[in-house]
């Protein structure tokens, strides 16, 4: 068994580390979050028969080993649970799914991957030709990308949805929904890539995992006031591909987030399995259909005045209104500002009607400070505080981490 590496960590790496590249500090409980929320976790369903004797390894190098891994092919079965301390989100999704999109439209029915216990199909070929199918009772729901196409198509209701590739040539308006992060690798990729100084990774022994031995890469925060644990990847010790990614919460319990390899072969797919060609009688949704339909659609009442800089520039402050990113690394808190800024007249949680009140507080936890009062909304890694003038403070950080933000935006 390769030995615990906490004495050297990325941080101490005299060439600043492949952990920090296209990383941004703040970024890193966005990327945990966004991963939980939008995606995956596996079961701890992965047998292990011992853990394997492997040479020693540091940190650096396995991070290292990860990012120079050129493998490309593969195929397997992923087991997928989340386990946010939310009801499941799969009638939701459905009830999504059942708007334009259609019910074969990727961005509500990987949503469903947000909660519960899902199987994937996977198989990747290159770049250019990627499978994900979702199994379920009797059903399948398949994403195929084969060159410039993405298919989605769900068996059940005979559905098809077709786009671009992202990033293909195509207008923007004709490419196909942005895939979600669904194996192991992807989301590494999101912790390693965001991880910095606030962040302490380790090598913390070996594991068989789906067949394979494999190193354990220990991510923990150095801050306080998180409500990330640790996260810890297992490591292909041949290829530096990401096998298992687990997610523990700092609340303890089960994993928020494990994902894994049941099963998984290295050898290149056949290329009929990236091949498709909608069933007779399918309903096919185009994306480029869709989005001129959406596009010609009527405004709002009132028109959108007052959300200008709300958009992708309001992430940096930028103005004060928006969206401004308060702290860093694993304990960054974002401060929404109500569209409109300081002068806006949108409705306030104060100003609901004292029944609806009532409800949104029996949803969380009445909380008071230097900035007034409100609401904090948890879950088992995201929290939320709303508060009664309109400001919402949200990230991967606890109760009283909020609380103190908002005293001193105050």
């Amino acid at each position: 068994m390769a030995p615990n590496d906490t004495a050297r960590t990325t941080d101490e790496a005299g060439e600043g580390g492949v952990v920090r590249r296209k990383a941004a500090r703040y970024a890193v409980p966005v990327a945990v979050a966004g991963v939980a929320a939008a995606t995956i976790g596996l079961v701890p369903a992965l047998a292990a028969s011992g853990d394997p004797d492997l040479p020693d390894i540091t940190a650096q190098e396995l991070i290292a080993k990860i990012a120079a891994s050129d493998t490309e092919q593969l195929s397997g079965t992923v087991k997928i649970s989340t386990d946010l301390g939310l009801p499941s989100l799969g009638g939701l999704a459905g009830g999504a799914a059942g708007g334009d999109g259609g019910s074969a439209s990727p961005d509500a029915r990987l949503m469903e991957l947000a909660s519960g216990t899902h199987t994937l199909r996977v198989a990747a070929d290159g770049p250019d030709r990627q499978r994900l199918s979702i199994l379920g009772d009797g059903a399948e729901y398949s994403v195929i990308h084969n060159g410039d196409d993405v298919w989605a198509y769900d068996s059940e209701s005979n559905e098809v949805f077709h786009g671009r590739d992202a990033g293909a040539g195509a207008d923007r308006e004709q490419r196909a929904p942005k895939e979600l992060p669904t194996t192991p690798k992807d989301l590494a990729d999101e912790v390693l890539e965001a991880a910095g100084d606030t962040t302490s990774v380790t090598v913390d022994g070996t594991a068989r995992i789906a067949g394979r031995d494999a190193y354990q890469l220990l991510v923990k925060p150095r801050q306080s006031g998180s409500t990330v644990d640790s996260v810890r990847i297992a490591v292909d010790a041949e290829n530096g591909v990401p096998l298992k990614f687990t997610l523990l919460p700092s609340s303890g319990g089960k994993a928020v987030v494990d994902a894994g390899f049941t099963k998984v072969d290295f050898s290149r797919p056949a290329a009929s399995t990236f091949d498709f060609t909608p069933p007779k009688g399918a309903k096919i949704t185009e994306a480029d259909e869709l989005n001129s339909r959406e596009k010609g659609a009527p405004k709002p009442a009132g028109g959108l005045e007052g959300l200008e800089g709300f958009g992708p520039a309001g992430l940096v402050g930028g103005d004060g209104r928006g969206v401004n990113v308060i702290g860093e690394g694993w304990t960054a808190i974002a401060e929404i500002t109500t569209p409109g800024g300081k002068g806006s007249t949108a409705p306030k949680p104060g100003d609901a009607p004292p029944e609806a009140r009532q409800f949104l507080d029996a949803l969380g936890d009445r909380v008071k400070g230097d900035f007034g009062a409100g609401t904090v909304f948890k879950t088992r890694l995201v929290n939320a505080l709303m508060t009664d003038d309109g400001k919402v403070y949200v990230g991967a950080v606890t109760q009283d981490a909020l609380v103190e933000a908002a005293n001193a935006a105050k």
